[in-house]
C-alpha cells in the first residue's frame, strides 16, 4: 500500500471511529464470525450477530460444529421403513430392504415428499418356482401353491429364499388297463395329463368316454369306455372287376379285388380290410378301359401320370393362365384333356426403390387382371436392441402402372421390406436401414429459482430410441455474453471440479432408466453418470439446461430446452449517515492526490 493510499485508509477508520458505537460493534462481530456461520441482524435491529449455518450447530463465533440429524431416528426424519445417514452439514436417507423410494433413486431428503413403499416382488416372474403362487407382503413374500402342486419339504406359506420348501406337481404314476381296452397315448402322468384309450383289436367302441385325467388328488379318472366284437358284413362290389374272399367279416380279413380283362386299375390300392371301426378300408379300386399316349399341352411339361391320370405343369419361363392341370382317362377309354394355359411370365413387380426413408415406389407389370392386390410386409430389427421386432403389412389395390405406398418406419432401425402380388404370387424384396431422428424433449416445468439447490422437474413419454438415449444437464454461469450449442460434443469429461467460467455436466442419466416422472435437485454433491453435481456458488446466476441425446454408432442427434433459472441474492455496502460529511472529505482529499475511485454495489 502506497503513502496516498494509507491516508485515505486512515481517513476512513478515522471516520468509522467517529461513529456510532453499534457500528463498530457490526463490523467487530461480523468479522469474528465462524466460517460456517452467517452474519445477521438482530430481530431487534440493535446490531449484528453470528449464526451457525444449517445443518451445524454452536455459538457462531468460535465455533459451528456438524449437526447430526439422524440423532433423533430414522422414522421421525427421513419416515417409515427408512435409514437415516449424516453427512457434514446435510444428510440423506435410504430405504431398507423390500422398498425403494418414491422418486426412483437411491437417496433422498424427505422435503419434497419422497417416501419409501414398499416392492412388489412377485411382478418378478417365477419367484416362487413352477407352481408356486406369489403374495405380496408389506417389505417382503410369501408363496402357496396352485391347484395341481403339493408342498415339498415344508409347509405353505414358505419363503423360497429363507425355507428350503418349494411346489412339485402332483403325479398320478401310470394309468391301470382293463380288459379289452389298450392305451394309446399319454401326455404324462402329472396333474392335468391326459390318457387316451381305444378297444383292443377285434373289438369296436360303442360308447362311453375313453380318455382318463390325473387329478390334483393323484388319482386317474373319467375312463367309461364300453367295447363291444367288431363284425364288418360283406365287403363292397366294384363295377369291371371280380374279387377273391374267405367269406369271413371279422377284423384283420382281407379281400383282393382285380379288374376284368381289358381293364386297368387306375386306384392306388386293390385290398379290402376289415377294421377296428367294423368298416372295410383301403382298396381305392377304379377299373377304366386303357387310353393311349399322354395328351400334349403347349408351354407345359408332365410332373405324375399313371394309365389312368396325368399332371402338367408349365414350364420354366411360363406360368398357368386358369384351367385344369388334370386329364383323365375316361371310362369309355378316351382322354378328357386338362384346360390347362401356360403363358410367358413378366414380373409384375420391378425398378422398386424407396424415397425419403419411408416411401416406396415400383412399376407395375399386369398381365392377367386389371387391378392387382398387392400385399406389403415389413419386418424390422436393431442391432443395439436384440429383443426389438416390428412386424407389419399393408394392402394395396391398383389399376396404375406407377405405384407409390408410405409406410411408418421407426428411425434408427434395419428393415426388410417384400412385396407380394397376389394374383400371380409374383415378390419382390427390398431392405433399407432408417437414419437417427433428433429425439423428443421432456415436459419440463421451468421456473427461477434463488435457492443454490433447486429441485427441478420434468415429465417423459417413451419412446422406441430410449434404448440408446440418455439427459444430461448443464449448468452455465450468466456472466456478460453467453452462447450455448447444443450439438456441442456430447461425451464430457466427468470431473469433481467445476468450471466457474464456462458451462459444464453435472448429471448424465440413462433415459430408459428414467421413469415418466423425474426430479432432479441440482447442487446436491452427487455423482450421475460419472459426473459431479457441484454445489452452485452463492451470488452468482446461472441457467440449467437440459439436453436429450440419441446416440448409435458415429450417429448422434440432440435436441436441448432451458430448464430453470438460479438466481444469487443482493447486497449493497450500507454507509452510515454520520460519515456522509466524512465521505465528501474523503473525495475532496482523493482528487487532490490526484487519484480516482469508483464506488459499485456488488452482487451476490
Amino acid at each position: 500500500m502506497d503513502e496516498r493510499s494509507t491516508t485515505v485508509f486512515m481517513v476512513l477508520l478515522l471516520c468509522v471511529g467517529s461513529a456510532t458505537p453499534a457500528a463498530a460493534n457490526i463490523l467487530d462481530v461480523c468479522a469474528s464470525c465462524h466460517v460456517n456461520a452467517t452474519c445477521e441482524d438482530k430481530y431487534d435491529k440493535s446490531g449484528k450477530v453470528c449464526n451457525c449455518k444449517y445443518g451445524f450447530v454452536g455459538n457462531g463465533r468460535t465455533f459451528c460444529q456438524d449437526k447430526d440429524e439422524c440423532q433423533i431416528g430414522a422414522t421421525k426424519i427421513c419416515g417409515q421403513h427408512t435409514t437415516c445417514h449424516n453427512t457434514y452439514g446435510s444428510y440423506y436417507c435410504t430405504c431398507l430392504t423390500g422398498y425403494m423410494a418414491s422418486n426412483n433413486l437411491p437417496v433422498f431428503i424427505p422435503n419434497d415428499g419422497t417416501h419409501c413403499q414398499d416392492i412388489d416382488e412377485c411382478k418378478v416372474a417365477g419367484l416362487c418356482g413352477e407352481g408356486g403362487h406369489c403374495r405380496n407382503l408389506d417389505g417382503s413374500f410369501d408363496c402357496s401353491c396352485q391347484l395341481g402342486y403339493r408342498v415339498h419339504n415344508g409347509t405353505e406359506p414358505f419363503h423360497p429364499h429363507k425355507d428350503k420348501a418349494s411346489c412339485q406337481v402332483v403325479d398320478c404314476g401310470h394309468p391301470k388297463l382293463h380288459e379289452d381296452i389298450v392305451l394309446v397315448s399319454a401326455t404324462g402322468t402329472t396333474f392335468g395329463s391326459v390318457a387316451s384309450f381305444e378297444c383292443d383289436e377285434g373289438f369296436l367302441w360303442t360308447s362311453g368316454n375313453n380318455a382318463s385325467q390325473c387329478g390334483a388328488d393323484g388319482l386317474w379318472r373319467g375312463l367309461t369306455v364300453i367295447c363291444d366284437v367288431i363284425d364288418c358284413g360283406s365287403p363292397p362290389t366294384f363295377p369291371h372287376s371280380h374279387m377273391q374272399w374267405n367269406k369271413r367279416s371279422r377284423v384283420g380279413t382281407e379281400v383282393l379285388y382285380q379288374c376284368n380283362s381289358g381293364y386297368h386299375n387306375i386306384g392306388k390300392s386293390n385290398v379290402f380290410t376289415c377294421t377296428a371301426a367294423g368298416q372295410w378300408e383301403g382298396a381305392t379300386l377304379l377299373c377304366q378301359a386303357k387310353c393311349g399316349p399322354v395328351p400334349f399341352l403347349a408351354h407345359s411339361e408332365v410332373v405324375w401320370h399313371n394309365r389312368s391320370v396325368v399332371i402338367h405343369r408349365c414350364v420354366s419361363g411360363y406360368h398357368s393362365w386358369r384351367g385344369s392341370n388334370v386329364s383323365t382317362c375316361s371310362s369309355s377309354g378316351v382322354w378328357q384333356t386338362a384346360t390347362l394355359n401356360c403363358i410367358e411370365i413378366k414380373p409384375p413387380i420391378h425398378q422398386l426403390l424407396v424415397l425419403n426413408e419411408k416411401c416406396l415406389q415400383w412399376r407395375a407389370e399386369k398381365y392377367e387382371e386389371a387391378t392387382e392386390m398387392y400385399k406389403v410386409i415389413y419386418i424390422g430389427s436393431r442391432e443395439y436392441e436384440r429383443a426389438f421386432l416390428e412386424k407389419r403389412k399393408q394392402f394395396l389395390s391398383s389399376k396404375a402402372d406407377w405405384l407409390e405406398i408410405c409406410l411408418s418406419l421407426l428411425p434408427a432401425t434395419n428393415y426388410s421390406i417384400s412385396i407380394l402380388a397376389l394374383s400371380v404370387g409374383y415378390t419382390a424384396t427390398i431392405t433399407i436401414n432408417t437414419s437417427l431422428t433428433e429425439p423428443a424433449v421432456p415436459e419440463i416445468h421451468y421456473r427461477e429459482y434463488e435457492t443454490p439447490v433447486p429441485i427441478l422437474r420434468l415429465h417423459r413419454s417413451p419412446s422406441t430410441l430410449d434404448t440408446i438415449s440418455f439427459y444430461q444437464v448443464f449448468v452455465l454461469p450468466i456472466e456478460g455474453f453467453m452462447a450455448f450449442d447444443c450439438s456441442s460434443p456430447v461425451n464430457g469429461k466427468p470431473s469433481g471440479k467445476s468450471d466457474s467460467l464456462q458451462g459444464h455436466i453435472v448429471a448424465q442419466m440413462r433415459i430408459s432408466r428414467v421413469g415418466a416422472e423425474m426430479h432432479f435437485t441440482v447442487g446436491d454433491g452427487l455423482h450421475y453418470g460419472g459426473f459431479f453435481n457441484a454445489p452452485l456458488e452463492k451470488g452468482k446466476n446461472y441457467y440449467v439446461i437440459l439436453r436429450a441425446v440419441s446416440q448409435w454408432k458415429k450417429d448422434l442427434k440432440s435436441s436441448c430446452v432451458l430448464w430453470a433459472k438460479v438466481t444469487g441474492r443482493s447486497y449493497v455496502v450500507m454507509i452510515s449517515s454520520l460519515c456522509a460529511a466524512a465521505l465528501i472529505g474523503l473525495i475532496v482529499l482523493a482528487a487532490f492526490l490526484g487519484c480516482t475511485y469508483t464506488w459499485f454495489v456488488k452482487r451476490r
